[in-house]
């Protein structure tokens, strides 16, 4: 804790992803899942979403070039997707410090989510690394004055003073909320509820109504619509929070916005306070990204007409951070003397999403 505290101090930074915290063996566990499962057959072929400073990418390239057959290094492609020019830079930078990694490397200084920046569609296996990304893609707020009234698309405005700003209510209208709706109501919807409960929930409702706020991934599922419609044979890994401590703001998958100064963090009640250089995350809660993923890549589908009795077209996983690394990593570097080890038992709060295509579909 006195060494993070000094590297925090150090750099002014409000945030250290596990991947810094612990190089190489975070990369290294990652790259052992990739391993494991690729069909080295075939010229692997990896990106990364928001490489940050190329700790991830350098990681994995050395495992590779160290563990796999000369072939599968010689023959590999490795390319970050980085919308920040800086962070790109800062990429080419610690990728190159291997000099053979550079043949392999590539950044594309592009916004992975724009549809237009990825060209034709890839047939090829691929895999697809986010770590930390969905925390920080954008999400949308939608509200309902109790338990049963229709959900209403919240919206930002500014004062008449033109410098605080308040929340307005309209019904839903933005198709990216909407599916996004229907996707995390969908198993309510589904399930044969009795008209009795029906009438009890709508009773309770008005005896005792209570407002409901709700935070969306609509930039998740936007960049997964993406990606499954261009790389319709990828392999995904993510990692991110599943949930956060001490948020203020209400409402259900609610960000902490926090902001850093001198060492100390400050966290904010309310997302309409937060101006200037705050600092945003979103719990990920990992069963709705399953669904999400199901259903960008076409196997949950929304309506029962449409429903098909082809196989199930993704094999999907979620394990805690330190079930991952025991099963892939090399917890033994990280371990101290007493036997406490920050790569199992720190980050308590982050999972591990791995999605892969099958072969069973009629």
């Amino acid at each position: 804790m006195k060494y993070l505290d000094n590297i925090y101090k150090q750099n002014d930074i409000a945030w250290f992803t596990p991947v810094e915290l612990f190089k190489p063996w975070y990369a290294h566990g990652i790259a052992e899942s990739i391993m494991r499962t690729a069909n080295l057959s075939v010229p692997l072929k990896i990106y990364e979403i928001g490489g940050g400073s190329g700790t991830c990418a350098k990681g994995i390239l050395d495992y590779i070039m160290l563990n796999a057959p000369t072939r599968v290094y010689n023959n590999m492609t490795y390319i970050s997707v980085e919308i920040s020019p800086s962070l790109a830079e800062i990429q080419r930078q610690t990728v190159g410090e291997v000099r053979t990694h550079l043949s392999k490397f590539r950044v594309e200084c592009r916004d992975a989510a724009d549809r237009s920046g990825w060209g034709d569609v890839d047939q090829q296996p691929c895999w697809v690394i986010m770590l930390e990304v969905l925390d920080n893609l954008p999400h949308d707020l939608i509200y309902s004055e109790n338990q049963v009234s229709p959900w209403m698309e919240v919206w930002v405005g500014k004062k008449h003073d033109r410098e605080t700003h308040s929340e307005l209510f309209k019904p839903l209208q933005d198709s990216l909320i909407t599916r996004c709706v229907e996707i995390m109501d969908w198993e309510k919807d589904h399930s044969n509820q009795s008209g009795s409960v029906s009438m009890a929930r709508s009773i309770w409702s008005k005896v005792f109504p209570k407002p409901r706020r709700c935070w969306l991934p609509t930039g998740c599922l936007r960049l997964l619509e993406v990606l499954h419609g261009v790389l319709p044979k990828m392999s995904l890994i993510a990692s991110d929070f599943s949930y956060l401590p001490d948020v203020r703001i209400p409402g259900e998958r609610a960000p902490l916005v926090s902001t850093k100064k001198n060492g100390s963090s400050l966290d904010y009640g309310s997302y309409l306070d937060a101006k200037g250089d705050a600092d945003i995350f979103f719990p990920t809660d990992f069963w709705l990204l399953e669904r999400i993923d199901h259903y960008c890549s076409g196997q949950l589908k929304m309506h029962k007409d449409n429903s098909s009795k082809q196989g199930k077209k993704r094999r999907t996983i979620t394990l805690d951070t330190s079930s991952f690394m025991e099963e892939f990593g090399l917890p033994t570097k990280t371990r101290t003397k007493d036997g406490y080890n920050p790569l199992l038992d720190d980050f308590k709060n982050t999972k591990f999403y791995l999605s892969v295509p099958t072969h069973n579909i009629k």
